[in-house]
Parts: C-alpha cells; structure tokens; sequence
C-alpha cells in the first residue's frame, strides 16, 4: 500500500457530519489500506515490499506537541509488546512528553494489546469501559489503541461501533507514524484510524525508553512466516524481516557502554534470522557468535521454533561464556498428529531428536517450553503423549494455555470439539506435573551457590531482594540495596515450586566492556 492509498482511505466521507467519530464510514478504508487474514495470500508474500530506513527522525513540526503534557502506555502481551512500548515512549519523550505511572494526570493513555489469546483482549474492552469516565471528566484526554489487536478488523470494527471514547487506532506496523497520529487526533474530530495490511519495514534510529538500566530487550527481527494453524502473528506482525547485523551489534554495544547486565534478542521466531538476506548467508548462530565477545554479562534470545534451530547455533550456544544456559523451546503438543493439524511442521520424534542435540552439546542445559491443551480433534491419548513428552525432555517450566481460537486463524475454521470441562481438566493435570517437575529441579539448588542478577525489591517485600540465575529461577533473599543491577552470589537455604530463598555471600566485580 503507497502513502495515496493511505490517504485516500483516510478521506471518506461521513453519512453524518454532525457526529463523524461514530457515524464514519470506514468500509472503504478497510478496502483500500486492510486485508483481512488470509492463509492463501500471505503465503505468497514476497520480499521486494520491505524496505530497510536508516534515517528516522522527529520532524520540526512536531516539536513541542507534547510540551506540559503526560503520556501513560499499559502494555500486554510479550516481550515484542514491551520492546514497542520502549520505542513508544522514545517517541513520546522525544516529542517533549513526561511519563506518568497514573491514568488520572494523563493526557495520553495507549493500550499496547495482544492477540494471542481471547482473555488478553477482553481485558482490553474491560480497561475501555473504565477509562470512560476520564474522557467525560477530561474531553481533550486522548485514548488510544494499538499493537496486534489493532491488525484485526474485527476488533477495529468493535471499537468503532462500541467504543467512542476512542481517538486513536494504530497497528504494529504504524508505531514510526506515532507524531502524525498524535498531532491528527488533536486536531480532528474523528476517530484517527492507521492500520496497514503492508508488511512493515524496518526502521532503525527509533528513539528508546528502556524500563531500568539492568536488563534490555533488542529486537533482531520482525515477524513470522510460519503459519501455525491456531496463531494470528503472521498476519498482525507480517512477514520475517531482519534487521542487518552490524545495527544489532552496536546497539547491544551501546547497552554495555551503558552498564546493562543482560541483553535478550527478540524475535516472533528468532532463530529465523537472518534467513531473509539475500546478499550474505548469515543467521542467529553467526549473530550470538558475535554478540558473546561483547563485555555484557547476559545474553538471551526468545522464542525459537524448533524447525529453525539448527546444528551451528547450537554450536555457538555451547561456547558458553555471556550466553546463558537455559533454552525455551516452545513445544505445543507432544502428539505428532495434533503438531501436523497446528502446522508446527515437526514430529514429537524430531523435537525429541534435536533436544537430544542440544543435551550433548550443552550437558547443563535446562529447557522450558509452551503448550496448548484442548486443540481441535485433540483425543486423550494425545493429550497422554504431551504428558509423556513433557516428563521425558525433563522441562522446568512451561507456559500452558488451553486453546482458544482467534478469528482470521485457520484453526477458527475447524470444529471446536473439545468440551470445556475436559480442556480444565487437561490443563489442571498438566500443570500438575508441571508444577512438580519444578519443585524438583529446584530442590537440588539447596546448599549452592548461585550467580543472580539482582533485579530489585521483591514484589511481597521490599525488605528482601529478587534477581534470576542464569537458568531464569527466581531467587529471593535479604541483602543490601546497592546489590541491585549487579551480579552476586547468593547462596540457596530453601526451595518452592517456583522460586528459591537464599542468604547473599558475595557481589561479582563488573564485566570490562570491549
């Protein structure tokens, strides 16, 4: 879509001049600039319609828009969401904005939405409905909407004919226009409406407020071209792009010159980077082989598919050193015949045979994974194979979730057959054994010594401190203040299911950065 098509779906006409936000008609918007979900189209994405900007910059015209003015973003859904919320806030800043933590003195309120799952949009239409006093108590308060759940006609559709304290709709691939949407929602009387089916292009030179100085989030790439049945990311992240290696380098560079601690590469499906140049052959094992000579003590990536996690990664993952030991490797089903109905393109077989892989090589390893109970067509010997499969990979945690299909998906076409009451069931037995595979790979933690990233107070006391292992186990234990955003052995004198309770011993001298 070419910025005319854009501006053309943004000049049609009202039926009612008299009362625009709720009355315009944006049929034909939907026409020109918002294709809905397809399988069929997406598949034949190209790669000539991505474009790579290196010149991104706040135009003179928008100086000054914020000046006295608040702007407040609560954020749901995954580290991809927070990270948008960091260049949302760059942005904002830029613009002469100040941050509040309160929706009562802003006078810009975004939610950042997600997709992924029916509960997380619900909350969303609930927080809606509470922000409509403020908007009758504030009129010149601009409420907005943005992030996956804008990429959805459905939900656009539902907020244009429900939610008329709306201002302001974006989706993922806007976020750079965010100075154009402000400064229109300020002048016009019309709900602001950007969403682009284009696949997005990648942007560099965004601005970044980064939450704290101890752990960062550095997006390698945008998007997903793997097409699970069940997910809606490929249609409201777009297609894979990456950035070029020599941006991420420097950025995490910057961010050790900073004093950060630990860095964690992102990516709808990062190990897919790099898979999408076409001058040069190079992928996330050739990045992390870089990045570990970095003088940053941490280094992380998320989330893989395991059809992309190849033998040089893996390689490189067992060098050691600035890169951690604990890999998540989302697993959904432990059935190949459920794992060929979502698409995943693996078999129970292949997933077994590349965590063996990765146990040889890296001996010390320790795996956590996501599932989904209650796909269509799932029967109970399938879901008995997920069990099977979870205690044999020998996991020490899992994120669960039972199946909810998400409109535009090709899994919303298929039979939702399997009853509610069996899907809890299904998911209480797992997290079951999930729960109890936990409590014991953290029992052998008791008596040793550990490294933790200290983070923080801890959220049930601000008396004890909280920071992670470099295998991700939350670690809470009484010390002084000055040890937060810094690295100190603790050692562990009692374990939970979920946590560990420890006595500090000693701070770790800084990392010399290179």
């Amino acid at each position: 879509m070419n910025e005319n098509q854009r501006l053309e779906g943004q000049q049609v006409q009202t039926a009612n001049p008299s009362d625009k936000k709720s009355a315009k008609d944006y049929s034909k918007y939907f026409e020109t600039v918002f294709v809905p979900p397809s399988l069929k189209d997406a598949k034949k994405r190209g790669k000539e319609e991505v474009k790579y900007h290196d010149d991104f910059q706040i135009s003179e015209e928008f100086r000054g828009l914020g000046n006295g003015r608040k702007f407040y973003i609560r954020t749901y859904g995954c580290q991809m969401n927070e990270h948008d919320t960091e260049v949302m806030a760059g942005i904002f800043m830029a613009l002469g904005y100040e941050a509040t933590d309160s929706v009562d003195d802003a006078n810009v309120i975004l939610l950042n939405t997600c997709a992924i799952r029916e509960n997380a949009e619900n909350k969303v239409f609930g927080e809606l409905g509470h922000l409509k006093h403020l908007k009758t108590e504030k009129p010149d308060l601009l409420i907005g909407v943005c992030g996956c759940m804008s990429q959805e006609e459905s939900v656009v559709n539902k907020i244009l004919k429900t939610y008329n304290q709306v201002d302001m709709i974006f989706g993922t691939h806007n976020i750079h226009r965010l100075p154009n949407i402000l400064k229109e929602a300020y002048m016009s009387k019309e709900m602001v409406v950007e969403v682009w089916s284009k696949e997005g292009d990648v942007i560099e030179n965004l601005p970044k407020v980064r939450r704290g100085n101890i752990k960062a989030w550095v997006n390698i790439m945008y998007g997903c071209d793997k097409f699970c049945t069940y997910c809606i990311v490929p249609f409201t992240r777009g297609k894979e792009r990456s950035r070029r290696p020599e941006e991420i380098i420097q950025e995490v560079r910057d961010l050790a010159a900073q004093g950060y601690q630990e860095v964690t590469l992102l990516g709808q499906n990062v190990n897919a980077y790099g898979k999408d140049f076409e001058d040069l052959e190079y992928g996330l094992g050739n990045l992390m082989d870089e990045i570990r000579k970095i003088g940053i003590p941490r280094v992380r990536f998320t989330t893989s598919h395991p059809r992309d996690f190849d033998d040089h990664l893996i390689e490189v993952l067992a060098k050691g050193g600035n890169l951690m030991d604990h890999i998540h490797l989302p697993v959904q089903s432990g059935s190949s015949d459920v794992l060929k109905i979502m698409a995943r393109k693996y078999t129970r077989e292949q997933y077994l045979e590349l965590v063996e892989k990765i146990k040889a090589a890296i001996p010390n390893v320790t795996l956590t994974t996501d599932i989904i109970v209650g796909y269509p067509n799932e029967t109970d010997e399938q879901f008995e194979e997920t069990i099977s499969l979870y205690k044999e990979v020998g996991f020490e945690a899992a994120y669960t979730f039972i199946y909810s299909p998400r409109e535009g998906t090709p899994a919303a076409k298929m039979q939702d057959n399997v009853p509610m009451e069996i899907k809890k069931e299904r998911l209480q037995r797992l997290n079951a054994v999930v729960n109890e595979m936990s409590a014991k790979a953290l029992e052998k933690y008791k008596g040793q010594t550990v490294e933790v990233l200290v983070e923080g107070e801890s959220k049930n006391n601000p008396d004890v401190l909280a920071g992670y292992t470099s295998k991700s186990k939350l670690v809470n234990f009484v010390g002084p203040k000055t040890a937060i955003g810094k690295i100190v052995k603790v050692k562990i004198t009692d374990t939970r299911t979920w946590s560990l309770n420890g006595e500090m011993v000693e701070e770790q001298q800084s990392v010399e950065v290179k």
